[in-house]
């Protein structure tokens, strides 16, 4: 543990639409703290509705850090997140205040606390091979060269997976050694794990299912379909995360005439309900008994004090 991790910093994980960002500006009121984005697709630019990034009122009413600072034409890793999170901790401003993560990103958490060894950055030139491999080859290729050139870190991931088996070749390349070996490597830690206050959301699934819907059907009438266009109008390499966010698919799909809008909206709440189940997999098997699970974020403010 670094000398110089945070210490009471206050941790809120969970699936997507399971309440984090309502407790989180509770937390912030309580506390007069700063929330910080852990989600990874929370970063990018342009899709403020299809990633559920905190609206105006929640950003009017507690203070908000590095959410939609990442423009959609970037592959934005979990190292870079680290080191912007490390460079905000030492703002003058944000001396002495608590630090409140909030987001569906389990890596960021591992991160955090120092779970994951910070590895260097992967050659554009390499990325940027992989990418285009993938774009004329197929996922189905670019897997068989994974188990050809690292048989152990293909074994954990899904042969349809296409960013992560990228990922995965553009590291065992660009840097010599198996992201499996990086993975399990610690690093340093940013917040202290002692001494943080850890908690996350895991909802009733039909509750979250329902949540989901009414979500995206609100998405859907306020703005993401001008999200997409948007987004499309950039003609961006259709490998980058940004372009993977669900919804975008769907709708332009529907733009395109390709799906009429109940279709594309059923198969947006499907995915996203797809992802949240991933997500509380995830914070099931990987979190320890120092997070403290709650169904609701009402009911962690009954039971949890931030003061």
């Amino acid at each position: 543990m670094s000398k110089d991790a945070v210490k009471n910093a206050i941790l809120i994980a969970g699936p997507t639409a399971s309440g984090k960002s309502a407790l989180a500006i509770h937390a912030a009121r309580s506390t007069g703290g700063f929330i910080v984005n852990t989600d990874s697709m929370q970063v990018y630019d342009v899709l403020n509705l299809l990633t559920a990034r905190p609206g105006k009122a929640d950003l009017a009413s507690a203070e908000h850090h590095l959410y939609g600072h990442v423009p959609p034409s970037a592959s934005y890793s979990t190292g870079k997140w680290f080191a912007d999170v490390a460079a905000l901790l030492t703002r003058f401003d944000l001396q002495g205040r608590v630090p409140i993560f909030v987001g569906g990103t389990g890596l960021y958490f591992r991160a955090l606390l120092g779970g994951l060894s910070h590895m260097p950055e992967v050659p554009e030139e390499v990325r940027d091979c992989w990418r285009k491999r993938g774009q004329e080859e197929g996922t189905e290729a670019l897997y068989a060269e994974l188990v050809r050139r690292d048989a152990h870190m293909a074994a954990t991931l899904r042969p349809t997976d296409t960013q992560r088996i990228t990922r995965a070749l553009e590291v065992i390349e660009g840097t010599g050694r198996s992201l499996l070996e990086w993975q399990q490597a610690r690093g340093q830690a940013l917040v202290d794990d002692i001494s943080a206050r850890k908690i996350v959301l895991m909802p009733d699934r039909a509750w979250l299912r329902e949540r989901i819907a009414c979500r995206f059907a609100q998405m859907w009438e306020q703005g993401a379909l001008d999200e997409v266009r948007a987004l499309l109008a950039l003609e961006l390499d259709r490998s980058l995360p940004a372009m993977k966010a669900i919804g975008v698919r769907e709708i332009e799909a529907f733009l395109k005439g390709g799906m009429t809008r109940e279709e594309a909206i059923e198969r947006s709440v499907i995915a996203t309900g797809q992802y949240a189940k991933r997500q509380s997999t995830w914070f099931r098997n990987q979190l320890d008994a120092s997070w403290l699970s709650f169904s609701s974020g009402e009911a962690a403010c009954a039971a949890f004090s931030f003061a």
